[in-house]
């Protein structure tokens, strides 16, 4: 679905990614793992066309993307929701929906609206209400309905659980893992919180300053002793 060979991304004269390559095939749930400041979201910005690589290749379903704008990178089914939970806070939320569906046709605005308000039955019932009286949780919910609004083909994810109770995380975590078996959805997923990430992907890649360090199956490298150290609180 997603191939990454040999990617370098500098900022400027700062080489912030050194030559990394990442896989996310069908039907996969797959995490980038690492410390802050590691490149974790300076890999989803460049494959969402948001910054260019200065070497290296990103494949889509065997497309090269690395030279397309990220309005054409969407088209193709990528939706890339940052870090931060970025909502319009005066718009309504059902105005904040609207938005990630912006190139659907006009009927399958409200059929894709309706699937995204039955997954999050909340934003259905404030449908009118100011996206900034959302709490953080409701927040996070708009944003990866905005994004679901695009009818991805792959999502990627940053930091969904940042800032969120406990309760909240484990939602989150159990609605993405809903999404990719009920819907096929392969999602792509950087995150802090190694624990969750690594029970509910496939695969998942550990990054320390740019370079992946380890990678595997999930179920094996949080067995590892190197993991369990580091990431897992062990």
């Amino acid at each position: 679905m997603l191939k990454i060979e040999e990617l370098y991304v500098s900022y400027g004269p700062v080489e912030a990614i050194h030559g990394i390559s990442i896989e996310v095939k069908e039907k996969e749930i797959v995490s980038i793992l690492g410390s802050n400041g590691a490149g974790k979201s300076t890999i989803l910005k460049t494959i969402s066309g948001i910054l260019k690589p200065k070497k290296g290749v990103i494949t889509l379903n065997n497309k090269v993307i690395n030279d397309l704008d990220p309005s054409q990178i969407v088209k193709m089914g990528v939706t890339h929701i940052p870090e931060g939970r970025h909502i319009f806070p005066n718009l309504t939320i059902k105005e904040n929906l609207i938005l990630g569906g912006y190139f659907l046709k006009e009927n399958e605005v409200k059929k894709q609206m309706d699937y995204v308000t039955n997954i999050f039955p909340i934003l259905k019932e404030r449908l009118n209400s100011k996206a900034g009286s959302l709490s953080g949780g409701e927040q996070q919910m708009l944003v990866i309905g905005r994004g679901l609004m695009s009818k991805p083909k792959l999502l990627l994810l940053d930091e969904p659980s940042l800032g969120l109770s406990p309760k909240l995380v484990s939602t989150i975590f159990e609605t993405l893992k809903t999404l990719n078996q009920n819907e096929s959805l392969p999602i792509l997923l950087v995150e802090q919180n190694a624990k969750k990430a690594l029970q509910i992907s496939d695969r998942s890649y550990i990054l320390v300053n740019g370079k992946i360090v380890l990678s595997g199956k999930s179920e094996d490298l949080i067995e590892k002793e190197e993991v369990k150290k580091l990431y897992l609180g062990r």
